[in-house]
Formats: C-alpha cells, sequence, structure tokens
C-alpha cells in the first residue's frame, strides 16, 4: 500500500495543487451552482485526501477502497461547508475525512462488534480525552468512576474497538533479518524448567512397579476412585490406599 501510486485509476504524483485563492475563488463558484469548478475543486483538494490516506498506511486496508472512502468525506465536506463558517475549507474538511475513513475501516472489520459496544468505546475515549485535557493520567479507575461503569466494562470495549494483528506483521527489519510479532511470543507452559521436571516426573514413574503405575494412571489420569480402581485391580480397597501412598512417596523422593 505505501508504494502505490496510481490509486482508484488516479495518478497521485500528478494531482494539481490549488493556491489558496484559487481554492477560495472555485468554493464560491462552486456554491453558486458552476459545475466545472466543483469538479475542479474536488480534484484539486484530493492531496488533501492523500496526505490522510497516508496516515492509515499500517491498517493493512485496500488503498484504493481507503483513498475512496477519504473522497466520499471530501465530498460530504463541499456539499455541507458554508462560507458563513468563517474557516478555511480544509480546517473545516480534515475531521469529515477522517471520520469517513474510520467509519469504512470500522464497518469494513472482519471482527464485527456491536454498536452499543463501538458506541461505548468511542464514549470512553471522548472521557479519557478530557481527564488528558486536565493533566491528569487517564487510568481505567478514574474513567470507570467518571462513567460509573465497571472497570472491566472499559477494558472490554476498548479491546473491541481494537484493530486485529497478524502474528506475521514485522516489528523490526535491518539488513534483510525480519522479527515478526510471532518471533517474541514463548509458551510458558513449555520452559526449560517445566521440561526437565517433566523428564524426571516420567523417569521416576518408570522405576514403580506395573501395579504402582497402572493405581497411579487409574487414579490421576483417569479419575477414579480407590474403590474403583479395587475392583478393576483385583485387590481391596485399603490395599490399593497403602501402593498410592507408597508409589507418591516414592516419586517424591527421586524429583527432589
Amino acid at each position: 500500500m505505501l508504494s502505490k501510486v496510481v490509486i482508484c485509476g488516479v495518478d497521485t504524483t500528478g494531482l494539481p495543487k490549488l493556491s489558496r485563492e484559487e481554492n477560495e475563488e472555485l468554493i464560491v463558484k462552486l456554491k453558486n451552482g458552476d459545475k466545472a469548478a466543483r469538479e475542479k475543486f474536488i480534484v484539486g483538494n484530493m492531496r488533501l485526501v492523500l496526505s490522510l490516506v497516508k496516515r492509515f498506511w499500517a491498517k493493512n486496508a485496500n488503498a484504493d477502497d481507503v483513498f475512496q472512502a477519504g473522497c466520499v468525506g471530501l465530498i460530504k465536506a463541499i456539499d455541507n461547508f458554508d462560507l458563513k463558517f468563517g474557516v478555511k475549507f480544509s480546517t473545516y474538511a480534515v475531521p469529515m475525512i477522517l471520520g469517513e475513513i474510520k467509519r469504512y475501516l470500522r464497518d469494513g472489520n472482519s471482527l464485527r462488534v456491536s454498536r452499543s459496544i463501538r458506541d461505548t468505546a468511542y464514549r470512553i475515549l471522548k472521557v479519557r480525552e478530557g481527564i488528558e485535557e486536565r493533566d491528569e493520567e487517564a487510568t481505567i479507575e478514574k474513567i470507570a468512576a467518571e462513567m460509573q461503569v465497571k472497570e472491566k466494562e472499559i477494558v472490554y470495549c476498548l479491546d473491541a474497538i481494537s484493530d486485529p494483528v497478524s502474528l506475521y506483521d514485522p516489528v523490526y527489519n535491518k539488513a534483510g533479518d525480519t522479527l515478526q510479532i510471532m518471533d517474541q511470543l514463548c509458551d510458558e507452559s513449555q520452559s526449560e524448567e517445566i521440561w526437565t521436571e517433566h523428564v524426571a516426573l516420567r523417569e521416576a514413574i518408570d522405576r514403580l512397579t506395573d501395579r504402582e503405575r497402572k493405581i497411579l494412571r487409574l487414579r490421576y489420569y483417569e479419575g477414579k476412585t480407590q474403590t474403583e480402581i479395587s475392583a478393576e485391580v483385583g485387590i481391596s480397597q485399603a490395599q490399593v490406599s497403602r501402593l498410592e501412598k507408597n508409589a507418591l512417596a516414592s516419586v517424591r523422593r527421586e524429583i527432589s
């Protein structure tokens, strides 16, 4: 997406650049119904759309679609702009263009999030912004207290609108050596220490008698009671209890 030059059939390197005076002259003409001025004004402000679209390169979205969404926002801004506002057109247009792009990215997300959760998340962001404007740290606790909702709801809603990332997204690239997100993840359940313990446990169990191994397997792997084991093995429940205790004591001695 970053290296794309022709977007929606438009050579972005050849987009015209209008001066402030030209912009002001064209906006007056198009508001008076001049269709040629309107077309020229739209094309002349596509550079503004392109500059905003570049903020979303990392979203891995289709460049043509994002640019189209931005152009829709531009046209909406043109239609709603009033010369009485007393501001530059670009000042008025930027929020509308960004809003249209974000709406496209949000609605086009493969992970569907309910409207109520999205609305709550955007209210959270607004509250957070207000807290930060007071030069305070916008912690989850403060946001939850101000909105009078549970902290876990704040976390859930913010997570819901977060953009998903791929495990294969690069986080570092130098001299052709790419480091991906998955390269920084590890399975803590399979650490060297735990793996060593598993080996020691297996060796300790292997040193037990066949009957002791069977009792431990039935008791701790299949979840059977001592009464059920006694019926299956053919010995009394008291014998099962004694063999189980002896086997566990032997295993503890081996691995300690």
